[in-house]
Formats: C-alpha cells, sequence, structure tokens
C-alpha cells in the first residue's frame, strides 16, 4: 500500500510525494522487463532467448523509466483518491529516491481545479449569427478554382472551360452533379461554421459570469497551445516561424505576452463551462470514453489510451462537449 503526503501550494498548485513499496512494484517491473525482453538482442543469444537478468543489465535505466512512465500515474490517482483534488493539467514527475528492492519515492506537480464561482448562467443570452446563404457565384468560384488546379496537370491546348469530362476527372457524373455536390459541401460547411459561431458566442457569456483565480500553470498551457496553432499556419504556409516573427518583429516571448490576456479569457471560459457541467452534475461513462477512442484509426495514437492520463483528459474533453450541448437549450436569444 502507498503512503502519501500531500502540500497545497499558492495558486492551486498541489505537490503530492508518494512513496509505493516495491511489493507493489514489483509485478509492474517483471511486466515490463518481459515486454523488453523480447525485443533485446545479446551476443550469443537469440533476439528474446537471453536471460532475464542480463537483459535487465543491458537495458539499464530504461527499464525503470518504463516502468515509472506506468506506475507514477496509476500510483498519483489512487493516492487521490478520497479527496476533492481534481487535476486540471498534466502532472509533473519528480523521482526522489529508488534502489531496486527497495520503495521508491517520488513527487508529482499538478494544478487541482481552483475555486470557481459563475454567476447565473442558466439566463445567459447570445444570438445565433445568421448564416451564410450559399449562392450560384459561391459555386461558380469553386468550380472554376478546382478547374484551374485541374487544368495545370493536363496538355497544353486541352478544355478551355469546365465541363463533363473536367467534372468526370475530379469525381462527379457530370458537371451538373458536380455544382449539386459542391454546393452541399459548401451549405454544409457554412452549417458548421455558423454552429461553430455560436458556441463561441454562449462561451462569450459564460466567460462573463466566471470568477476565479487562475493559476499560471493554465495560461502558460494556454499561451503555449495558441503558439503551437500559429506554427501550424505558418507552416500550412510554407514559411518558417523564426522568420514569419522576424518579418512581424516579434519574438515567441513578445507575441505570447500580447496574447496573454487572451489566454487568461479561454482559460476562464474553459473553467467557467467545467463549472457548469459540476452544477449540473454532467457525467461521461466509461463506454462513451471507449467508443471516442474506438474511433480512432492511428493504431499508434489509440494505444496512447491504454494509460490512465489520456482517458481522463479526453472524459474532460467529453464532458465539456455535453455541457456545452445542455447551455445550447437553455440560452435564450438576445431581445
Amino acid at each position: 500500500m502507498i503512503t502519501k503526503n500531500i502540500n497545497s501550494l499558492p495558486k492551486s498548485l498541489i505537490e503530492v510525494e508518494i512513496t509505493v513499496p516495491w511489493a507493489d512494484l514489483e509485478i509492474r517491473w517483471n511486466e515490463v522487463l518481459l515486454r523488453l525482453s523480447a525485443e533485446v538482442e545479446l551476443p550469443g543469444f537469440r533476439k528474446g532467448q537471453a536471460p532475464k537478468d542480463m537483459v535487465e543489465q543491458s537495458l539499464g535505466n530504461k527499464l525503470s523509466e518504463e516502468v515509472f512512465r506506468v506506475v507514477f500515474p496509476e500510483k498519483l490517482v489512487e493516492a487521490l483518491q478520497g479527496t476533492e483534488i481534481v487535476p486540471i493539467d498534466y502532472p509533473r514527475y519528480q523521482l526522489v529516491s529508488f534502489i531496486k528492492g527497495q520503495s521508491v519515492v517520488y513527487k508529482a506537480s499538478v494544478t487541482k481545479r481552483p475555486e470557481v464561482k459563475i454567476g447565473d448562467y442558466k439566463n445567459i443570452k447570445a444570438q445565433r449569427p445568421i448564416q451564410k446563404v450559399i449562392t450560384e457565384e459561391d459555386v461558380n468560384k469553386l468550380v472554376e478554382d478546382l478547374f484551374k488546379r485541374w487544368k495545370t496537370k493536363q496538355p497544353v491546348g486541352g478544355v478551355e472551360a469546365p465541363d463533363d469530362n473536367f467534372a468526370k476527372a475530379v469525381g462527379a457524373s457530370s458537371l451538373t452533379d458536380l455544382r449539386t455536390k459542391l454546393k452541399t459541401d459548401l451549405e454544409n460547411e457554412a452549417k458548421y461554421n455558423n454552429e461553430l459561431d455560436y458556441e463561441e458566442a454562449i462561451l462569450q457569456e459564460v466567460e462573463k459570469v466566471t470568477t476565479v483565480e487562475i493559476p499560471d500553470v493554465l495560461i502558460e498551457d494556454e499561451l503555449n497551445r495558441m503558439l503551437v496553432s500559429l506554427q501550424r499556419r505558418v507552416a500550412d504556409m510554407g514559411l518558417l516561424m523564426e522568420d514569419y516573427l522576424k518579418g512581424q518583429g516579434e519574438t515567441s516571448e513578445s507575441i505570447k505576452n500580447k496574447w496573454r490576456p487572451q489566454a487568461e479569457k479561454n482559460v476562464r471560459m474553459e473553467l467557467g463551462l467545467a463549472e457548469v457541467g459540476r452544477l449540473e452534475k454532467v457525467e461521461i461513462s466509461d463506454s462513451e470514453v471507449q467508443a471516442e477512442i474506438d474511433k480512432i484509426q492511428d493504431a499508434k495514437l489509440k494505444t496512447q489510451f491504454e494509460q490512465q492520463e489520456p482517458r481522463l483528459h479526453l472524459r474532460h474533453s467529453l464532458r465539456q462537449i455535453k455541457t456545452l450541448d445542455l447551455l445550447k437549450k437553455v440560452t435564450q436569444p438576445h431581445a
């Protein structure tokens, strides 16, 4: 059985020192050793056939690191059971001491859900934006764009204007069919964007009635997320982030400083929505979490959800989505 010591620090930070007896650790140790042994090749032995003690010696710190990667999150969850601490970020782990055959001692630092006060969220008002109407001009422009890209790959002197042959080449049965499909796609996109805009309007109202002392780590995490999003957009433009920032007369730190007020607003919005979910007792079942995991096609990405932490964060995301859906039902339009 583990022993734990929980310390509360400023701004919702929690430090948990956990001691795991070797008897609890040994099972995981042997499981990981067996798994890694199957991939180890040592001189004089076939792959996976070397004696376990030799394999263990050859693995060095890799073995303990793999064990701790599994054990640390598991035991932190166990340590927090029965408390009111709800982590809202990924824990940071620090090994304190370990010798094989003895207890492992480590520290986990997490940010707990801060105290959030929220106003009358059941009577917030948000206007659904007017959905864009797709015109024939919109369809014509998209057809012309597709045609120009298609034509660059065709022999010189070919078709000069979109026709049925072009439409068939891009997956439609005729030019009329292509225009119909494109219009449907544009309408679906407009509907999707309209829904996103409406959700954003609701979240803006939630943020206005939310009061909370925001932990620094959450603001920094949000700033890093915003920076990564910018990096992706810059990469899509075929530019290097360093060159883009230089052209804007900015650095990563200067742009994050400019973004800080928006980052604080984003975090307040997220915490406010989570508080609504708590008050409304919104829950996500294990089957709902698993159903979402089952949708993942990437096998490597899917295996990450065998660990406890990613599952907890997925559960939180699904809970936020369900809470927002609930707010959509009670939100009143502006008079």
